[in-house]
């Protein structure tokens, strides 16, 4: 028996609307990098070395970006007819996979352990489909995860059709998908745009999967913290904060001392050692590599390619080229 072969979809096509942009929505930055590169990071670190992103608008921008990644496949979604049809134009893309996840290119905050939680479950079980759901306080505009008696997963209903009743459910969908490739194709066919924007939704393949009695599960492990819809420049500045205490959390956890977490900004790409102190307004960006026991700052900015040996002392105001 082979090793299951598995793949990514990252659906990535589209515009930067609702934040008043002419950019792409994934080309968007946070704590100095696209949101995109988030998630390309997190299916690597989960095991999965072949993505496969789905342009769109400002396809060429998007591309050009990510230019010195070889392990992408790009295919063109146009016109952009909804997330089931997203995923209809990877057909081709999709031979010779076993599985594959299908993830929204706009969620910097998704986790690699969510992923191989997801996919352990998946595989494990022998799944047609599998979806990672999250229980929010506030789940007011999401899908709401629908489950039977004994607690199976039976549906998802979106918020402007739910009854009365249904909104009062707190689990919700934040759109991490897993399917077996061979019921997904298929399935992707039966897919029919019967709803007001006449688009074809992956949510609707779990519809026809179960119809056909195939297994489907939701396995509830997105953290509430990791769901956040980025509709406007304000959800973005929150996305940043997010990500910006997360990685100053990792560096503190790992021997980092922090002065000041709240004026410092430090890029993920870059690496510090342990007992190095970090001074407030500190802002480091790229793949930066500290040492040891090194003290930088206050009003240091170090970027790019940046090497500080162990012990070093970075005065103020240092700046290191791109």
């Amino acid at each position: 028996m082979h090793e299951p072969r598995i793949t990514a979809v990252v659906l990535a096509a589209g515009k930067g609307t609702r934040l008043k942009s002419d950019r792409p929505k994934v080309l968007h930055e946070v704590c100095h990098r696209p949101m995109l590169a988030y998630v390309l990071d997190a299916c690597r670190a989960a095991g999965i070395a072949d993505c496969i992103v789905v342009v769109g608008h400002e396809k060429q921008s998007v591309i050009d970006t990510f230019s010195d990644d070889h392990a992408i496949t790009w295919v063109e979604q146009n016109p952009q007819l909804g997330t089931g049809h997203a995923v209809m134009v990877c057909r081709e893309a999709l031979a010779g996979f076993d599985h594959a996840l299908v993830l929204c290119g706009d969620g910097p905050l998704i986790r690699p352990e969510t992923l191989r939680e997801l996919l352990d479950k998946h595989l494990r079980e022998g799944l047609s489909a599998t979806l990672a759901t999250a229980i929010l306080d506030d789940p007011t505009g999401y899908g709401r995860i629908c489950r039977d008696a004994q607690g199976n997963f039976v549906g998802i209903v979106e918020h402007a059709d739910a009854t009365p009743e249904q909104r009062q459910i707190h689990e919700v969908n934040p759109s991490y998908y897993c399917f077996r490739v061979s019921d997904l194709l298929p399935a992707l066919e039966r897919l029919r745009p019967d709803n007001a924007k006449r688009e074809y939704y992956i949510t609707d393949v779990l519809t026809v999967l179960r119809a056909e009695n195939r297994k489907v599960a939701a396995i509830s492990s997105v953290r509430p913290e990791d769901v956040f819809s980025i509709n406007s420049r304000q959800d973005l500045a929150l996305v940043n904060r997010v990500m910006r205490d997360r990685i100053l959390d990792r560096l503190m956890t790992d021997g980092v001392t922090i002065i000041d977490p709240a004026t410092t900004w430090v890029d993920a790409r870059a690496t510090i050692g342990r007992d190095t102190v970090l001074y407030p307004f500190v802002h480091i960006t790229g793949p930066v590599r500290i040492g040891c026991n090194c003290r930088v700052g206050p009003f240091a900015q170090l970027s790019g390619e940046v090497v500080v040996g162990d012990g070093a002392t970075v005065a103020p105001l240092t700046g290191g080229r791109v």
